[in-house]
């Protein structure tokens, strides 16, 4: 048996300006905006704002958010949320925002330290009421199970996974992505590429997430190259909007596997961003991974391809060259040398990955050797 876990959601133009209504529906009287100065710059906060003062509720801006979320302005914000009185969280931003409002929930209904809650059903209370407006394509944080924080001094990322972090709305507007920078939207679209790939090779999967994965993919694969190209194209927009919405609710479910592993240890010990990891690392672990369930990469190709056979490869290598053509369109393959890795932090790196629960659902078992190559065939030197 499989329970499916997804919040009520508002998806289309305009969503994001029903905020204030549901903080109503909600009871609020003073509500703990959660954002970030790069969301308050491009005016999506604005909007919040003018929502909420609609609807005559009082709100508290908390905006020190930064990429890959730290556990101390978690507990910062819990505090903040604490000291004034606040009773709902209104979360507007990009997957940083998202998680470190949902360590913000943890730590205000639970007390202790962020990082207490590590791993799987770890949080005993529920956290407040939560609404979630994502104003990015890829983190999927908006519909999911999963908060990643960054232990700012253990320089790792840890995952934090409890239906008590699935939010009690997502206001998901494909309009809010207008303001994104194409070097943004190929990063995230590349993180709901990878979490697509692995909810559907997932050893957690089931019929339902595979419906939501492959649905993903199929977007993908027909979509983010030419929404790359068109930023001004709405319907393109909408399209890498619902691949994420649907790539986040099978892997909310069906959880993740090798390459997240791998990409939390990268981005919380180098500080890289989340999205630019995935893609680095995807195509050789799905490499190592192949053999596990080829029939299920084989679903994958088939799917980018949109059931065309359009290159002569097969197997494997056709399923390199599918995801190979994405990475390539995405520009972060110029960034590659920029991220050098020496033998003696591979291993290091190796190490932690296999402590990250991601791993718990890879469809392959990997050991601390395998792992450690993986980054040298990589970052090379």
């Amino acid at each position: 048996m499989r329970k499916f876990l997804c919040p009520e959601f508002v998806f289309g133009p305009g969503a994001v300006s029903l905020a204030g209504r549901y903080a109503e529906h909600m009871g609020a009287s003073r509500v703990l905006l959660v954002s970030d100065p790069g969301i308050n710059k491009a005016g999506w906060t604005a909007v919040v704002q003018a929502s909420l003062e609609e609807r005559n509720i009082s709100y508290e801006i908390f905006d020190s958010v930064l990429p890959n979320p730290r556990d101390t302005q978690v507990m910062e914000g819990a505090s903040f949320y604490t000291e004034r009185n606040c009773d709902v969280i209104l979360a507007v931003g990009g997957g940083s925002v998202l998680d470190a409002a949902k360590g913000i929930g943890i730590v205000a209904a639970n007390g202790g330290h962020i990082l207490d809650y590590e791993g799987v059903d770890a949080i005993p209370d529920p956290i407040p009421p939560l609404i979630c407006i994502p104003t990015t394509c890829g983190s999927s944080a908006d519909v999911s199970q999963f908060a990643i924080i960054s232990d700012s001094r253990g320089r790792r990322k840890i995952a934090i996974i409890s239906k008590s972090l699935v939010p009690d709305i997502s206001l998901i507007d494909p309009d809010t992505l207008e303001t994104m920078s194409r070097e943004l939207m190929a990063a995230v679209c590349l993180d709901t590429l990878t979490h697509s790939i692995e909810a559907y090779v997932s050893q957690a999967h089931s019929f339902i997430t595979d419906r939501h994965a492959l649905g993903a993919i199929s977007l993908i694969g027909e979509h983010f190259i030419p929404a790359l190209m068109h930023r001004d194209d709405r319907d393109l927009q909408s399209y890498m909007m619902q691949a994420s919405l649907e790539a986040g609710l099978a892997f909310s479910n069906a959880s993740l596997g090798l390459v997240h592993a791998m990409a939390h240890v990268l981005g919380g010990l180098k500080d890289f961003p989340h999205g630019i990891c995935n893609g680095f690392l995807l195509q050789n672990v799905c490499s190592y991974n192949y053999d596990a369930c080829p029939e299920r990469y084989d679903k994958i190709t088939e799917t980018l391809r949109g059931g065309e056979n359009k290159s002569s490869l097969s197997g494997r290598e056709a399923l390199l060259d599918a995801i190979g053509i994405l990475v390539e369109a995405s520009g972060i393959k110029q960034e590659l040398g920029r991220f050098r890795l020496s033998s003696p932090e591979c291993r290091t790196l190796a190490e932690m990955s296999l402590k990250d629960v991601c791993i718990v659902t890879n469809p392959r078992e990997p050991g601390l050797k395998e792992i450690a190559s993986l980054y040298e065939e990589t970052f090379r030197q």
